[in-house]
């Protein structure tokens, strides 16, 4: 990794195009991400994907005039003091308070990139454009609540926040429950068998956790392999079998701990 104060001028535009890039890629996936259940969101997100793009442009144009048509590829890794991100594929299921606050760091990090940036520049024109960009990045929160107003109004915030508590219902909720209710049944036969059987509280307590974190595990698997969330919208499958499974256990085990008394 490169100090940041180390990078030429041309590495520095190359990497405010790659950041520029990214930004708008990032904004684009927002968009189709949340096209199908926030869609006002979703156009604000479409615009300020653009704008990145233009800002690209303005950054392209300037780095073919000082260096010609190639650019070295440098990323946000392979310099010194960047925030990590994670993919936005790595997110899902993305919901609108997640999206928000991704975005307020992206755009905090690319206002302190620029400003950084124009004060290491002692070229003219590239200075100018980074403490444009710089300017322009300042003035995004502004520009955001005025898209939000635009695209965001009352009536669609209201149907937002119906979605995501429909999602919230569908992808936590309901596999929540059935897990509940599934390890608060399927362990009671096993755990009485066992306590008729021995009439010893420690036994059938093993018998009881092995029964809960069974079933609990066999209804995680069964949740996250009957629907990957595609055509119904029930987001990752892997966290709804992660909530099935452990509130399965869940209800198993309180029916297993009684028997932690001796003689229960």
């Amino acid at each position: 990794m490169k100090n940041f104060s180390d990078l030429t001028e041309q590495e520095m535009l190359a990497l405010a195009i790659t950041l520029e890039e990214e930004d708008s890629r990032t904004y684009a996936d927002f968009a189709e991400s949340l096209h199908e259940n926030y869609p006002g969101t979703a156009k604000m997100f479409s615009v300020m994907a653009d704008e990145e793009n233009t800002h690209r442009h303005r950054l392209l144009d300037l780095y073919r005039k000082k260096f010609g048509e190639h650019i070295p590829l440098i990323r946000r890794q392979d310099v010194k003091g960047f925030i990590e991100r994670r993919a936005v594929w790595l997110l899902r299921p993305l919901g609108l308070d997640k999206v928000r606050v991704q975005a307020e760091l992206m755009e905090a990090e690319s206002k302190r990139f620029y400003t950084r940036a124009a004060r290491h520049s002692t070229d003219a024109a590239i200075r100018q454009l980074l403490g444009d960009l710089a300017a322009e990045e300042r003035r995004h929160e502004a520009k955001a609540e005025q898209l939000e107003a635009e695209y965001v109004t009352p009536d669609v915030a209201k149907e937002e926040h119906e979605s995501e508590r429909r999602l919230f219902l569908m992808q936590i909720v309901q596999p929540g429950l059935a897990g509940l209710m599934d390890g608060s049944v399927s362990t009671l036969a096993p755990l009485f068998a066992a306590a008729f059987a021995t009439k010893d509280s420690w036994q059938t307590l093993l018998v009881g956790l092995a029964a809960a974190i069974g079933a609990g595990i066999s209804m995680g698997f069964a949740e996250a392999l009957s629907d990957n969330g595609s055509l119904t919208g029930r987001g990752s499958p892997w966290l709804r079998g992660g909530i099935c499974g452990l509130m399965t256990t869940l209800g198993g085990l309180g029916h297993a701990l009684p028997y932690l008394i001796p003689n229960f």
